[in-house]
């Protein structure tokens, strides 16, 4: 039985890692495409230290929203192995831990880009990607505290939903 766990701990961390990298991925992609005009990698390069702050941000923030559906899928894991790993409440519970995981990842990705619009909007004064691209670490902090903010209350939900369907 010990051996068993161990196994399982194994799978789960290696999904986790798995799961992080593709999350990661995804979440520097969408940035690219948010960030009007902004080459990431060249300004990194550079040494933008506000660039280097949104992409922080945006990397935590999706951390936060994956830790809550790895959690969700190490629920379904047990939950599977409970009633027989391939039994079909074990495939649907696996199945429905690895959809709720994407549905974060997605309304993360949605909400902090839907965040960044509105405060976009919201301060008319102040062009906020441009003034990432000069550098501005202080647009950059307001930025990542939208980010930042934005994850932990999605993470919520995505602990919600784990909760309903699981």
């Amino acid at each position: 039985m010990l051996w068993a766990n161990a196994v399982i701990g194994i799978i789960q961390l290696v999904i986790a890692i798995l799961l992080a990298v593709v999350a990661l991925y995804i979440g520097f992609s969408v940035l690219s495409r948010i960030t009007k005009g902004i080459d990431e990698e060249k300004e990194l390069a550079k040494g933008n230290v506000a660039v280097g702050i949104i992409v922080a941000s945006v990397f935590f923030a999706i951390a936060l929203v994956v830790q809550s559906g790895v959690s969700g899928i190490s629920v379904g894991i047990s939950k599977a192995l409970s009633v027989g790993l391939l039994s079909l409440d074990g495939i649907t519970a696996i199945g429905v831990a690895f959809l709720q995981l994407i549905l974060g990842i997605v309304l993360a990705i949605g909400a902090i880009y839907l965040a960044l619009s509105i405060l976009d909007r919201l301060t008319k004064g102040v062009e906020e990607f441009e003034e990432i691209k000069k550098g501005n670490v202080a647009v950059a902090l307001e930025m990542a505290g939208v980010i930042i903010a934005t994850a932990v209350i999605i993470q919520s939900g995505v602990i919600g939903i784990t909760t309903a369907l699981l």
